[in-house]
């Protein structure tokens, strides 16, 4: 069974490429679809790489940096409800 899938204008150019290239190096032609399978395959197998790449690029603070950030942090003995908070945020 043979499913329809869009791609972008680059990525069909990629996929030419690439068949020029395994053409070229070994003399096999393959289709766009075989090569996407291969891809997809290949890719599925050691799939850690690719879920790694939709993570955030984000790096937590080390505890030094938060015991520095915290130390600016003064408790001026006055609680602060979240109905104040809304009513400064919000004029509610």
């Amino acid at each position: 069974m043979s499913t329809s899938i869009k791609v972008t204008d680059i990525t069909k150019s990629y996929l030419e490429e690439l068949q020029a290239e395994i053409r070229l190096e070994t003399g096999t032609n393959v289709t766009q679809q075989d090569l996407l399978e291969r891809i997809v395959t290949n890719t599925y197998e050691s799939k850690d790489e690719i879920i790694d790449s939709y993570r955030d690029d984000f790096e937590p603070l080390s505890e030094r940096e938060i015991d520095q950030w915290l130390s600016g942090t003064v408790d001026s003995g006055i609680e602060t409800t979240e109905e104040d908070i809304d009513e400064v945020l919000y004029g509610e």
